[in-house]
């Protein structure tokens, strides 16, 4: 437990979207500065142009479209997440199976982070598998973070905290959706640190919502101790993204709007 947590402000931009991208018509490989790779590199431009501003901030990106941006990151020096989880699946399980822990070496992240959907229980290979990315994750210094979609069940967000708290899965980080009063923060901040976990901490998703859902979930949030940041992605850039790939905007002003996007949530939750 003396290493368990974190306790820093954490302001994340997620781009680890893979099928999402996918859906809307991007391809895996095509038209030149409109494939998947391509589009995530205009993302992570905003994110770096946007550190003059914003301290403490991170990114979270997928290996498949994600290697070059995680390798760049890594070499300057900025605070990675790697996503574990293979896209799209109801149970939690490694985008590359039992090689999951070579992956993870091989970027060296600040943390993992896995994102388990609960509206229907945690199955057992989600919890075995957990389990696996826990031990891993503490024996290698790298920092967890869990993600819980629950559709804004609040009982169901501290069943799962608690669930998995007593199979041994220990987070550093709880990624979890936002709530509409600070009294559901702090209980889940309390529920988090229970038993000696401290310095366990909570951000804040933005589930692709409107800009004025999300304002109020970071406005109510920020309040809140143990609550130390946020991970809003779609709501950042999904808008401007379509628009560059529909021709509206330029490469240039997509950069732009994303990072203006990223740094009003930034100061949003710091004012």
């Amino acid at each position: 437990m003396n290493n368990l947590g974190y306790t820093k402000n954490l302001f994340i931009l997620p781009f680890d979207h893979r099928g999402t991208f996918e859906k809307a018509g991007f391809s895996a490989k095509g038209e030149t500065g409109k494939d998947i790779s391509s589009i995530k590199q205009i993302i992570y431009e905003a994110f770096k142009k946007s550190l003059d501003t914003v301290e403490n901030g991170a990114i979270l990106v997928d290996e498949q479209y994600g290697d070059a941006i995680l390798k760049d990151a890594k070499e300057k020096g900025y605070t990675i997440l790697l996503t574990i989880e293979k896209s799209g699946e109801e149970d939690f399980v490694f985008e590359y199976s039992e090689d999951f822990r070579s992956h993870i070496q091989k970027y060296e992240p600040n943390f993992a982070k896995v994102l388990i959907k609960v509206e229907n229980g945690i199955s057992d290979l989600t919890k075995n598998n957990l389990k696996k990315l826990s031990d891993f994750c503490h024996l290698e210094n790298i920092k967890l973070m869990v993600e819980i979609v629950s559709n804004g069940n609040l009982d169901l967000i501290l069943k799962t905290i608690s669930e998995l708290q007593n199979v041994k899965v220990e987070p550093d980080v709880w990624k979890i959706e936002g709530m509409e009063n600070e009294l559901d923060y702090s209980q889940i901040v309390e529920e988090a640190r229970r038993n000696g976990r401290d310095k366990v901490s909570i951000v804040i998703l933005g589930r692709g919502e409107s800009k004025e859902l999300v304002e109020k979930w970071i406005k109510t949030g920020s309040k809140t101790p143990g609550v130390i940041g946020f991970a809003i992605g779609r709501t950042v850039f999904w808008e401007p993204l379509m628009q560059f790939k529909d021709g509206k905007i330029t490469r240039e002003e997509a950069v732009n709007k994303i990072s203006e996007n990223y740094i009003y949530f930034y100061n949003l939750f710091n004012s």
